[in-house]
Parts: C-alpha cells; structure tokens; sequence
C-alpha cells in the first residue's frame, strides 16, 4: 500500500488569499462615498454634503476665532 498523496489544506489555502486580501490597500473614504451615491442612487445626499464642505471651508479659511460669529448668525 502506497501513502496517498498529500494535497494542500482548503483551510490553509483560504487564510493565505484572506491575508492577500486584507493587506491589499482599499479604494479610500471619497471613492467609497461616490460608490454609494452612485450605485445605492442617493442623489439628495450631494447638496448636503456640498453645504457641509462650504461650511468647513469657511471656517477653515476664515482663522481661528473669527468663525464664531459667522456660525452664531446661521443659526
């Protein structure tokens, strides 16, 4: 009686493409938002995120201590 050949674990074979997997970089935050929007068809969502960019750029761009009161009066 001969031995049977061995043949490579499924087991050990499935944790080295889920290692491959896991150290491949991911598409990043902006291109997972466009993604969703585009294929889940949220369309309403852009003006609100359109409106929450232009009000970080405005404090950004306006300086520390001088946004306060432009936020005070939206409000």
């Amino acid at each position: 009686m001969s031995p049977e050949p061995t043949r490579p674990d499924k087991s050990a074979r499935s944790n080295d493409d889920f290692a491959r997997e896991a150290s491949r970089k991911g598409p990043g935050l902006f291109r997972e938002l466009a993604d969703f929007l585009l294929h889940n068809k949220k369309w309403w969502l852009i003006p609100i995120l359109v409106v929450l960019v232009l009000m970080a750029l405005l404090i950004v761009v306006a300086g520390p201590g001088s946004p306060l009161p432009w936020i005070y009066t939206l409000f």
